[in-house]
Order: structure tokens, then C-alpha cells, then sequence
């Protein structure tokens, strides 16, 4: 169970400039007391391109029809309609669909300054290696006794997040109604990373790091002013139960794999 942190870690890199993961949790409007409030030049996703792009029409289509992709998700009987139904019962602001505070920072990106600098982290299906580690992913999840497991989710999902109260980290600004919510949202990670192997997810990790890394060094060299260009922060929003083991992909500094911005 990892430590269920409410405070950005900011990681300078080796060649310059920094990445900060800030932790939120998914399908939730932060208070603005635990929102990032430092300044940032660029913006790093952990999705896709396409990922990107479905999210802006889900926030259309959330606004004409609100409520519209809670009630599909609660619907579905997935682990994702479960912590909808948790989020319901806390005093938060929240469910939300699409996820709001990537979504703040996407548009907001969009928006300011002309257009700030947006990386999508996760590679398309285009991408061989990507598409091998899915293929791979899937079996995984196919195995008779993934299929099996999913008959005891009740129970484990009760029993997990039962667990996942007492790796809350204290804070200001964090009531028990936010608290219980960051033990539901964690309880989803780890459901949803349940199946993976641990080999598969440090996988993922690494080449996430990478491209972290890439993304910080396209943003430095973008910079107009080299005298900057060395002190220049991506920002990187990250589910606050995944912030652990991410932070330790990317000390491990792995080569950066090159990463271009999103073109508009």
C-alpha cells in the first residue's frame, strides 16, 4: 500500500530544469488549498495524444448533458463505477468525469500565454514497444485467476480501502471526507493495477520516466532565453497513489526517450 502523500515532490533534473509530480485524486475538484500554486512553463500528461483529445470532447459534452459520464460509469459494474459510488457519499467535490484537475490544467494550457507548452506521456498504438507491453498487459488480465478474482471485488475493495486509511498523510486543508476519499481512490489504483505483474508495471514506470524526462528536455530547449532555459518546471499531474513508485522511476533518471509537444 503506498503512502498516500498531499504534497508536490519537485525532482531536479541532471541536464537542467525540474519535473514535479503533484498528487490529486482522480474524479475529484481539489480545494484550492491543495492545488499547485508555483509557477510552471510546461504541462506533461500520463495519457495519450488521443487521450488528450477525448477529454476535451468530454468536457463539452459534460457540460451540455451534466452528470452524463458518472452515470454510464456507475452503470458499467467496473471498478470505476464502484469509487464513483464511494465519491458520492463524502462530502467532496466530486465525481467528476472527465477528471477535473487535468482537465483544469489541460485547458488552462490551452489557454494561457497563447498556449503553453502540452506533452502526452503515454505513447500511441502506433508505437511497437507500447503496443507490445499492452499485449502483454492483457494477458495478463486474462488469466483464469484474474477472471476468478473479480467475484471476491466486494470484499477485497472493502478490505483495501480499509488499509489505504491508515497510509493517508496528515495535512492542512485534508477533513476526513477528503481523506476517506484519497483511501477510495487508492483502493481503484491498486484494483486497476491489480493485474499487472510488478515486472509489467515497472516497465510502464521506466518508460514513463523516460519520457518525462524527454519531455523537460524538448520544453528547455524551447526556451527562447538560455539563460532560463536551465530553471524552466514541467509540471506533472499524477494520482496520489501512483506518485510512489512513479517518484522512483524517475530518480533512477533513465536516459529521456524524446518527446515533442502537442502541435495545435
Amino acid at each position: 500500500m503506498p503512502q498516500l502523500r498531499w504534497n508536490p515532490t519537485a525532482l531536479d533534473d541532471p541536464d537542467g530544469g525540474r519535473i514535479v509530480l503533484w498528487p490529486h485524486l482522480p474524479c475529484v475538484r481539489m480545494p484550492s488549498s491543495l492545488r499547485y500554486r508555483d509557477a510552471w512553463d510546461g504541462l506533461a500528461l500520463l495519457f495519450s495524444p488521443s487521450d488528450l483529445s477525448g477529454w476535451r470532447q468530454d468536457e463539452e459534452q459534460d457540460r451540455e448533458s451534466p452528470g452524463v459520464h458518472i452515470e454510464a460509469a456507475i452503470t458499467s459494474g467496473t471498478v470505476l463505477g464502484r469509487l464513483m459510488k464511494d465519491l458520492q457519499e463524502y462530502e467532496v467535490d466530486g465525481p467528476k468525469i472527465p477528471d477535473p484537475e487535468q482537465v483544469r490544467l489541460l485547458l488552462h494550457a490551452d489557454n494561457a500565454r497563447g498556449g503553453m507548452p502540452i506533452y502526452a506521456i503515454e505513447p500511441e498504438l502506433d508505437d511497437a514497444d507500447w503496443v507490445n507491453w499492452f499485449e502483454r498487459s492483457a494477458d495478463e488480465q486474462s488469466r483464469v485467476t484474474n477472471l476468478l478474482s473479480t467475484l471476491t471485488t466486494p470484499r477485497r475493495w472493502r478490505k483495501t480501502r480499509s488499509a489505504a486509511v491508515a497510509m493517508v498523510e496528515m495535512s492542512k486543508g485534508v477533513n476526513s471526507h477528503m481523506g476517506a476519499a484519497a483511501a477510495s481512490c487508492a483502493t481503484w489504483w491498486i484494483e486497476e493495477q491489480g493485474a499487472l505483474t510488478t515486472e509489467l508495471i515497472s516497465e510502464r514506470n521506466s518508460r514513463f520516466a523516460a519520457r518525462l524526462r524527454g519531455a523537460l528536455a524538448n520544453l528547455r530547449d524551447s526556451r527562447v532565453d538560455d539563460a532560463k532555459a536551465s530553471d524552466c518546471t514541467l509540471l506533472v499531474p499524477v494520482h496520489q497513489a501512483w506518485l510512489p513508485s512513479l517518484e522512483a522511476a524517475v530518480r533512477a533518471w533513465p536516459d529521456a526517450e524524446p518527446v515533442s509537444k502537442e502541435e495545435r
